[in-house]
């Protein structure tokens, strides 16, 4: 899964059984999981 480190912001890949959920550029212990953007649809009044 794709995260991203508050502190730093880089891109951090997270496999499943890792032992710690750190940063490995600067240690940090907060990362937030990257969500797709959301597309806004305008659509017409009628």
């Amino acid at each position: 899964m794709a995260y991203y480190c508050l502190r730093c912001k880089k891109t951090v890949e997270i496999k499943t059984g890792y032992p710690s959920v750190r940063c490995p550029y600067c240690g940090y212990r907060a990362l937030k999981k990257e969500r797709p953007t959301v597309v806004v649809k305008k659509l017409k009044a009628e």
